[in-house]
């Protein structure tokens, strides 16, 4: 095995358990892993200096083929289930082994790394790759190290990347042929069958919702930014949701777009990139991450002009799904290292298709715990075949796929946090209004931001407000540069009574999800949710 590249760690790959390959190339700078890509095929340059690249048949995550090693160490800590496969020491062992013989002729690349910007929380961790691009990715993505200790580096938990070797699902007793197995007592993750980068990201997630509770931190899936007087928010919500989108505000600096610790001494990114969705991106709506698609950055199935090299945002051929990969450093002001004091504020948001949630409103305690137990968002018809209809999913927690506890650790420790701190709770709508989707018109990003700004400013805390009386949430009747219709969701619609039956069906989708929580979750936080017999 011949050694490349920048200070190769004196803890070599061996330790591993993978003992030879073709060339290690360790702690390659950004330009050589881009030369490497592009000398090996796995994508182009775009006009600009984006590298651009193709996931093949996974353009996103696979949730059905994660699993967890189930040992005698983890048995009653994992919240088994669907979000948490078990399978055995031996299956895992079986593909492990073969994975490695995999290897040997192969080029590997090598990343040392971090996960936590604080270092009194932060994980050493090391990315082996077969793909210069997915090296590239965990590069732009984790929490660089001083360049010059990376031969010291000696990493707690592994991930190990080979798109190349697939799963037989007879044997290996996996859904597919694509696999990720988190063995959290030998701190390895293994990951095949894919191509797509975000599944080495979310592994990571993973593996600090499963140590920081221990430590008294509360791990959570949303954006941080701060403001000029160095007030922190925090934005919560799934995919499609906008926490990229409203986090990259010009007026605040930047903590991070994606996953977060909440400590005792305050708020802390876990990554030293974003990872934001690509789909109709414009300079006018997102400036921010449009100034960020440059040399360094990697695009995941975004549309190139071959002779050209243009991009087009707007093309969904490939999958919705686009995103730009890309240092915290090439958002103007970030916060570096990404640290903040404990939230101000703190922002729940949706994307409401069935258009009956108000653009936004005041939670109580109670009612913040219990929309963080839900995680409501919703599909809307065509992103899913045989989706006509919009479509509630509760992801608890705002994140469940990337939850390896049960779910009430997190929200009791965000309740404690909330109590603690004093932070104002918001649920915000930047899905439908006047209307489902297929009826209704998309919530006006300008709307939104002025909205959240009101909220930031303390404009709203003195806003005469209503109570909803569906969801018993208080909403503003009045904002600054938003219609005061907008704010009362009843009024944009003509047929106000189909509002009234979709608000009721709405709230009977929540109290259904809720049923499985109900016994574990505190009396106040069950009486907390949306009233039926409205």
């Amino acid at each position: 095995m011949h050694n490349l590249g920048v200070r190769p760690s004196r803890f070599g790959i061996e330790n591993h358990g993978i003992k030879s390959a073709l060339f290690a190339h360790w702690n390659l700078g950004t330009a050589a892993l881009v030369e490497n890509a592009l000398a090996q095929r796995e994508g182009l340059l775009a006009s600009g200096g984006a590298f651009v690249s193709r996931t093949g048949l996974h353009t996103g995550r696979s949730p059905k083929d994660k699993f967890v090693v189930r040992t005698a160490g983890v048995e009653d800590k994992i919240w088994w289930g669907p979000v948490n496969q078990p399978i055995s020491e031996e299956k895992f062992d079986s593909i492990f082994k073969r994975v490695t013989a995999y290897l040997q002729d192969k080029r590997v690349y090598i990343q040392d790394c971090y996960a936590g910007a604080d270092p009194r929380y932060r994980v050493p961790i090391r990315v082996i790759t077969q793909f210069a691009w997915h090296n590239l990715f965990a590069r732009q993505l984790f929490v660089r190290p001083d360049w010059h200790t990376t031969d010291e580096h000696v990493p707690e938990f592994v991930i190990v990347s080979v798109p190349g070797f697939h799963a037989d699902p007879e044997v290996d007793g996996t859904n597919s042929e694509a696999y990720i197995l988190v063995h959290f007592e030998k701190r390895l993750i293994l990951i095949g069958g894919t191509e797509y980068a975000g599944e080495m990201k979310k592994s990571i997630f993973t593996i600090m919702n499963y140590l920081l509770p221990d430590q008294g931190v509360l791990s959570m899936h949303c954006a941080a930014n701060m403001g000029t007087a160095g007030d922190t928010a925090l934005f919560f919500g799934l995919s499609g949701t906008g926490k990229t989108t409203l986090s990259a505000d010009p007026g605040r600096r930047l903590i991070g777009d994606d996953e977060h610790g909440w400590s005792d001494d305050g708020i802390f990114n876990f990554e030293g990139g974003c990872y934001a969705k690509c789909i109709n991106l414009s300079a006018e709506a997102e400036p921010q991450i449009w100034s960020a698609i440059k040399f360094g950055t990697v695009l995941e199935n975004v549309a190139l002009d071959l002779d050209t090299r243009l991009l087009d945002f707007d093309d969904d051929g490939l999958t919705e799904n686009t995103r730009a990969a890309y240092p915290l450093t090439f958002i103007p002001g970030a916060v570096i290292p990404s640290v903040g004091s404990h939230p101000n504020h703190v922002f729940f948001l949706t994307c409401d298709a069935f258009g009956v949630l108000p653009p936004i409103s005041k939670l109580t305690p109670d009612q913040a715990r219990y929309h963080f137990i839900s995680g409501y968002t919703a599909k809307v018809a065509g992103t899913e075949a045989g989706v006509r209809e919009p479509s509630a999913t509760f992801s608890t927690c705002f994140g469940a796929p990337f939850l390896p506890r049960h779910p009430t650790i997190y929200s009791k420790m965000l309740g404690e946090k909330l109590a603690k701190h004093g932070a104002q709770t918001w649920l915000v709508n930047t899905g439908w209004s006047g209307g489902p989707h297929g009826v209704g018109k998309r919530m006006s990003i300008q709307h939104t931001r002025a909205l959240i700004a009101a909220a930031l400013s303390g404009a709203l805390q003195e806003a005469p407000c209503r109570e909803d009386p569906v969801f018993g949430v208080m909403v503003p009747q009045e904002c600054p540069g938003v219609p005061s219709e907008v704010l009362w969701p009843r009024n944009t619609w003509s047929d106000q009574q189909a509002y009234d039956r979709q608000a009721r069906h709405l709230a009977h989708l929540f109290a259904e999800n809720f049923t499985k929580f109900a016994d574990s979750a505190m009396p106040e936080t069950v009486a907390a949710g949306p009233r039926l017999d409205v």
